[in-house]
């Protein structure tokens, strides 16, 4: 049985002031909070469980989001993280629900222009591995969780290293079959009060640890993935993401102009505006006499007379006047005068 872990419950600080009111996974993009567009991909592959690690005190947020809009298609768990003490840590708050079973890992701000799906079946493709790991090739290995690999086998991993030994970074997807060695692995460095990088409880030094011991990883190539989790790189993955989504049409209407690819919520007001390219407005909100595009606006959100690019607008919140870059969390006010 195959099972994904996503874990949920890390600080946001990057992502401040949006992660103030809420947590990380659910800052919205294209349409949905990041979360949504992560489950959303698995609906087309064979997980049929999937087991999301909480924590912090707006958890219920993202639990209540997930069980409204996927219990349909997946059996739901949720396990708490108390603390946030690493990734590893977090992953290892998942062993009682996974444990004996295969799991995908998929990081909660994380999303990939290639859906799970896609990753599941380079996985299978494999042959006498005991799990996978995603790589892509990039120019700042030192910033990364690094993998060195000879013929396709994973033989050392290590997080952020000073002397990188590949520019083969870990992408944030893992596939893993031997869970047991997991999670022994992850028990090991906690038991032992093994902290990596930062302080804090590594993964990459879990799965380390299980090649050093003799599990077999391989791994799959990664084109490209979207870190949501700072304003700038969520900008990049709303513009991809509603790419992927959009007619690429334009159209004139009532006024306004709409530049495509363009997302628009339920119960939306547009009066003389200019909209689009990549944006995406959500629900409730109202945009009158302005130029906005390259931004994300959140719910009940109001723009009056305003010119927006690259900006990141929090819900309940009015701006007012000329500014031209934003990123202001929820129940904001900006007013600019003439």
């Amino acid at each position: 049985m195959m099972k994904a872990i996503v874990p949920t419950a890390g600080n946001g600080t990057r992502l401040y002031p949006h992660t103030h009111t809420k947590p990380k996974p659910m800052v919205r993009l294209a349409g949905k909070p990041i979360l949504g567009h992560i489950l959303t991909n698995f609906r087309a592959t064979k997980v049929d469980e999937i087991v999301v690690v909480v924590g912090g005190p707006m958890q219920n947020q993202v639990i209540e989001y997930a069980q409204e809009n996927y219990s349909d298609r997946f059996e739901l768990t949720f396990v708490e993280q108390e603390s946030p003490q690493g990734l590893g840590h977090s992953i290892y708050q998942a062993e009682s629900a996974v444990r004996g079973d295969s799991a995908v890992i998929a990081l909660g701000d994380m999303l990939f222009q290639n859906g799970y799906r896609t990753f599941l079946e380079a996985h299978d493709a494999l042959s006498n591995v005991d799990g996978s790991i995603g790589l892509k090739r990039v120019t700042e290995p030192h910033r990364y969780g690094i993998a060195s690999v000879e013929n396709g086998r994973i033989t050392e991993l290590v997080e952020k290293p000073v002397d990188p030994p590949s520019d083969l970074a870990i992408s944030g997807v893992y596939v893993i079959e031997d869970t047991g060695h997991l999670f022994d692995s992850l028990e090991h460095l906690l038991e032992k009060n093994r902290r990596g990088a930062g302080g804090e409880y590594q993964l990459t030094d879990a799965l380390n640890l299980m090649v050093s011991q003799g599990s077999v990883l391989g791994m799959f190539k990664v084109d490209d993935w979207y870190d949501c989790g700072r304003p700038k790189t969520l900008l990049e993955a709303n513009r991809i993401t509603l790419e992927q989504m959009g007619t690429g049409a334009s159209e004139t209407s009532e006024g306004n102009v709409i530049i495509e690819p363009v997302d628009v919520g339920t119960n939306v007001t547009i009066n003389e505006s200019v909209i689009g390219p990549y944006v995406s407005i959500d629900d409730g909100a109202t945009i009158i006499n302005s130029i906005v595009r390259d931004c994300i606006v959140g719910r009940n959100t109001t723009l009056r007379d305003a010119t927006l690019t690259e900006s990141l607008l929090g819900d309940n919140s009015t701006v007012e006047g000329e500014p031209n870059s934003l990123n202001i969390g929820d129940n904001s006010s900006i007013s600019i005068s003439q």
